[in-house]
């Protein structure tokens, strides 16, 4: 991203907004599509999103780093759009839900493998995306969920298995 472009932004430039939005939105929409399954949910949280990188812009001191902290800002938004809904439950009884033969009717051998993750569930996805996707430790992690390190690395141990799972399934 251009320093002027976010320096312009910066000065609440309405033209330069809409020019950082159109570079970033399909970035940003792709990392809430990996949080959240309802289309009404992933446009309120980029919505949500521009609106605290533009109100938040000021605190940018490296512009250099603005895509990386513009997609930390929505993978916060997603986790607090997840917590609201109290869908971010950490539990494997909740598995039973998605059974493998619905997950094979389901999915289309075409479909990205992300697209495998909505077969999760919530928590296992969310972890999975944190630690794997992201980047992020186990350590921060469980504090960003408010979980334990070893609920972390459980979750993520079942989400990898789950997904290898549906991957043969699917003979992928």
């Amino acid at each position: 991203m251009e320093r002027e472009l976010l320096l312009e932004c910066q000065r609440n430039n309405r033209n330069a907004q809409r020019q950082v939005y159109e570079k970033m939105a399909g970035k940003i929409y792709s990392v809430c599509k990996r949080y959240l399954k309802n289309d009404e949910d992933i446009e309120e949280v980029l919505a949500d999103t521009f609106y605290k990188i533009f109100t938040k812009m000021s605190q940018l001191q490296n512009p250099d780093i603005f895509e990386s902290w513009a997609k930390k800002i929505a993978v916060n938004e997603c986790l607090q759009k997840l917590r609201s809904q109290k869908a971010l439950h950490i539990s494997l009884e909740d598995s039973h839900v998605f059974s493998s033969e619905s997950a094979t009717e389901s999915i289309s051998f075409e479909k990205d493998i992300l697209s495998l993750l909505n077969f999760l569930p919530e928590g296992c996805r969310a972890i999975f995306n944190l630690f794997a996707i992201e980047g992020y430790p186990h350590k921060e992690i469980a504090t960003m969920l408010s979980i334990s390190e070893g609920t972390s690395k459980s979750q993520l141990n079942f989400a990898r298995k789950r997904l290898q799972e549906l991957l043969v399934n699917q003979n992928i």
